[in-house]
C-alpha cells in the first residue's frame, strides 16, 4: 500500500498568521497533536506539534542555562528560542523542515520516516499543495484492515519445509541448520538450539505463515534459559 491508499484527505490546517492560542485550542477541540501550517497557496510552509509548544514562557518551561553556558551559546540560537517560547503566531513556533510524502510513497518509506525523524505524521503533497496526511493512526488503521490469506490445507510436506527453510536463509537473525526443521502432515516440527526467546518466536512465526501449515510444535532449546547443553551432543543443530 501507498500513502494515498490511507491517507486523512480531511486535513486540518492552520495559515502562519493564525495565533498560538488559537491553535492550542483546534489540537485540544479536534483531539489532533499536530497540524500543518500552509500558507494561501495551500504549500506546507511548517508543522506544529504538540512538541513545538512544550516551551512556553506562561507555563515557565522555557530552557533555562546557566550563565556560563548561556556565555557560549550562539545568539541566533538566544534569539530563535526566545521566539519560539514567547511567539503569538503559528510562524513564531513551528517546525519550517516539513518532511513530506507523495501518493506514491510506499508505507514502509513512511514507516521508516516516522521512527528515523521521531515524527508522528507525515504531510501528503502533490505539486508542493498539500493533499492529505498519513499519521501513525492511519497506518494502524491500515493495518487493522488487514487480512490473512487463507491457508490451504493440501500443500506437500516438502515443499512446506522448502518455503520455510527459503524464508529463514533470507533473515539475517536465522542460523539454523536444515535437520532443526521437520515437517509431517501439516506440522512444523522446531529443533535445535536458539539463541534467545525472541529468536525462537521469530522461528514460530516464520513457520505459521507458511502456507498449508496446521500447527508448529517447539521442541528448540533456548541458551538464554538453558546455560548449558542439557546432554551430550544438544549443541549439534
Amino acid at each position: 500500500m501507498n500513502a494515498g491508499d490511507v491517507m486523512t484527505t480531511d486535513v486540518v490546517t492552520v495559515g502562519p498568521e493564525t495565533p498560538v492560542l488559537q491553535v492550542v485550542k483546534l489540537l485540544l477541540a479536534r483531539g489532533i497533536s499536530g497540524v500543518p501550517v500552509v500558507d494561501d497557496a495551500g504549500r506546507v510552509v511548517g508543522l506544529i506539534s504538540e512538541g513545538d509548544l512544550l516551551r512556553r514562557a506562561e507555563l515557565g518551561t522555557q530552557k533555562r542555562r546557566g550563565a556560563w553556558l548561556e556565555f557560549f551559546t550562539g545568539t541566533a540560537t538566544l534569539a530563535e528560542e526566545y521566539v519560539r517560547t514567547h511567539g503569538t503566531l503559528a510562524r513564531d513556533v513551528m517546525t519550517r523542515a516539513v518532511v513530506c510524502a507523495d501518493r506514491a510513497t510506499p508505507l514502509a518509506e513512511i514507516a521508516d520516516l516516522m521512527e528515523q525523524k521521531h515524527i508522528k505524521r507525515v504531510p501528503v503533497v502533490d505539486a508542493d499543495r498539500l493533499v492529505g496526511i498519513v499519521s501513525r493512526s492511519n497506518l494502524l488503521r491500515a493495518f487493522a484492515s488487514t487480512a490473512p490469506e487463507p491457508k490451504s490445507g493440501n500443500v506437500d510436506d516438502g515443499k512446506i519445509r522448502e518455503v520455510l527453510l527459503g524464508e529463514l536463509a533470507r533473515q539475517p537473525w536465522s542460523r539454523r541448520a536444515e535437520n532443526s526443521v521437520v515437517v509431517t502432515d501439516g506440522v512444523v516440527h522446531l529443533w535445535g538450539l536458539v539463541t534467545t526467546s525472541e529468536e525462537l518466536r521469530a522461528l514460530q512465526l516464520a513457520a505459521e505463515g507458511v502456507p498449508g501449515v496446521r500447527a508448529v510444535k517447539n521442541h528448540m532449546i533456548v541458551l538464554s534459559e538453558e546455560p548449558y547443553p542439557l546432554f551430550p551432543g544438544s549443541f549439534v543443530g
